[in-house]
């Protein structure tokens, strides 16, 4: 890896061996990405370059001033945020093109202006490469500038970057076509008397993907082995595509029985709806479940009937129900039985929630003890409803189990609760033995397979929570139009911010109404899927076509907490200096 002085390009790459992973991820709260950010510096050794846009934001730098803040930001609409990256106070919003390395890149005298003579030249080029001539460099003032040597010099991209311990943080923000205005309510980078302009204003018309793609093809040269592993969200969501999924007035296509909407959310993700697997086609033999509806599994039947409990396993139809309810073992669900989501594979009801049950916890709790649980799962439908999405539900049911079973080990399957963190730190202070979140799909398919959920939302739920230290888990579906690559994709940007248990079974159609199956995954494909997480470096993947997210959940919180794992779940550069410490 070779870094050379700016200005040079010919000598502005640094390679290393492996792709560049790169993500487009549609439109990110500035929190959310932030967090994702942290979790790679920390716990992948990859590089990895996040494109996004966020809503309106102000950035605060290291060296910023309030003063330089000239508006109160709710007043037109947009969030003050502190961060750790250098620079004074800057905008982001829709329009502007974000960009986040996170890089492994030398120490040594020079390293980080060379770093950002190198972003500023990808841009530079960038801008080249789309049609705006004249950018350039200006002396004491990073960023690109248009005619930079003239009277009127006008930054056209932001750059604001943080490096330690080798790896880079932050990056650049490119003004495509944003609403300028926001600019006059701050003074941008500290800069009095110097103009912001964008591609639009500067005559360039050209839309985001083209921008996206432009960004994605000099990085790939600058960065990593030449070669790029890219992976996009498709589309935001829009309001039809937000109606629940039971107990409305969804209009089928007059064929199959699907959703209008659901379909065009599909086809938008590039998903052929008319080569899926038929409702009466029967289902491949390794998918048929063998019941046993004995003593064992009528026992916690009416263990849950008589206490007025749910669970997911009936809830959602789970085809291991009978396995694990002989077994002893019930994934609990709290927080009633309606879910404020519409996601497009879910039996859940999405009919309007009722009022929570303050006795629930203690129910919960008197469950596990009558079924003497070793381990017990407690899940929950998404209540966007209440202010804290639920999040108090699952401390007091957490805090309940351990008063009532203090030996027993509490696992969580929550919501992204919105990403709001004070509804996540309720969650973590209550200290689940494992938390899990379900990133459910890869990227291409959120939006049509969760249209109210966000892919880096997912991911920086997760971040957040291995960064309180807490043993953290997700799942995957397959069978809903993905492809094998972006299944192993989604896997390593799991393992990637800090996920330690990861499942993936196949996707199971609830009804005629929901998501149509794309096609029967092998049982050979998912243990290429297993050997591919044991590489990525899980502690424990349960990849099976029956396999759910509570799927022999005790034994895969058992591997977490063996010496091997534990030895190699520390962050990179961490066993890295142990490795050093002892001359190996």
């Amino acid at each position: 890896m070779v870094l050379a002085e700016p200005g040079d390009p010919a000598a502005q790459r640094h390679r290393r061996e492996g792709p560049l992973r790169v993500r487009w991820l549609g439109r990110v709260r500035f929190q959310d990405a932030h967090a994702v950010q942290q979790a790679l510096h920390t716990w992948s050794d990859a590089d990895h370059l996040l494109l996004l846009e966020h809503p309106n934001v102000y950035t605060l730098g290291l060296r910023a001033s309030l003063a330089h803040v000239l508006v109160s930001p709710v007043s037109v609409g947009a969030e003050l945020v502190t961060t750790n990256r250098g620079g004074e106070v800057t905008y982001h919003g829709p329009g502007q093109l974000v960009g986040y390395p996170i890089l492994s890149v030398p120490n040594g005298p020079g390293a980080t202006p060379t770093y950002v003579g190198s972003v500023e030249q990808l841009v530079i080029d960038v801008c080249t490469d789309l049609g705006l001539a004249g950018t350039g460099r200006l002396e004491g003032f990073p960023g690109v500038w248009v005619d930079p040597a003239g009277p009127d010099p006008r930054k056209v991209c932001a750059i604001g970057v943080r490096r330690s311990r080798g790896r880079t943080m932050h990056g650049f923000a490119l003004n495509v076509d944003p609403d300028l205005s926001f600019f006059g309510h701050i003074v941008p980078c500290g800069i009095p008397d110097k103009a912001v302009t964008s591609m639009a204003a500067e005559g360039v018309m050209v839309d985001m993907a083209d921008v996206v793609d432009a960004v994605v093809a000099r990085a790939a040269g600058l960065w990593g082995d030449g070669t790029v592993e890219r992976q996009d969200v498709t589309g935001p969501a829009t309001s039809g595509d937000l109606a629940g999924f039971s107990g409305d007035s969804a209009v089928g296509d007059g064929a199959s029985g699907v959703a209008v909407r659901l379909l065009g959310r599909l086809s938008r993700a590039g998903v052929d709806t008319e080569t899926g697997v038929r409702m009466t086609e029967p289902k491949p033999s390794w998918l048929r479940a063998k019941a046993d509806l004995g003593p064992r599994y009528r026992e916690v039947r009416r263990t849950m009937r008589d206490l007025d409990l749910h669970t997911v396993c009936e809830e959602a139809g789970c085809p291991n129900i009978s396995e694990c309810w002989t077994a002893g073992t019930a994934t609990f669900m709290i927080n009633g039985t309606r879910c404020t989501r519409s996601c497009g594979f879910c039996l859940v009801d999405t009919r309007h929630p009722e009022a929570l049950d303050a006795d629930e916890p203690e129910q919960v709790a008197e469950a596990v003890a009558t079924m003497g649980l070793a381990h017990a799962v407690v899940t929950a439908v998404a209540r966007d409803d209440v202010p804290d999405g639920g999040a108090v539900a699952f401390a007091a049911t957490i805090a309940a189990i351990r008063r009532r079973c203090p030996a027993t080990d509490v696992e969580v399957l929550v919501p992204d609760f919105g990403g709001e963190p004070a509804s996540l730190d309720i969650v973590f202070a209550a200290k689940p033995n494992v938390f899990n979140h379900n990133l459910e799909t890869v990227a291409r398919l959120q939006r049509a397979v969760r249209p109210q959920a966000s892919y880096a939302r997912s991911l920086a739920v997760l971040a957040r929570a291995r960064v309180a230290g807490l043993t953290t888990k997700s799942g995957l579906i397959v069978g809903m139009g993905e492809e094998p690559d972006e299944v192993r994709a989604a896997m390593a940007d799991l393992c990637a911010v800090g996920v330690e248990i990861v499942t993936v079974g196949q996707y199971l159609r609830p009804t005629a109404q929901h998501l149509p199956v794309a096609r029967w995954w092998r049982p050979e494909e998912f243990d290429e899927l297993a050997e591919w997480g044991h590489e990525l470096g899980f502690a424990h993947v349960q990849a099976s076509p029956l396999t759910r997210s509570s799927y022999h959940a005790r034994e895969a919180r058992e591997a977490s907490r063996t010496p091997t794992f534990l030895a190699r779940s520390s962050p990179p550069d961490v066993v890295q200096r142990a490795k050093n410490a002892r001359g190996s």
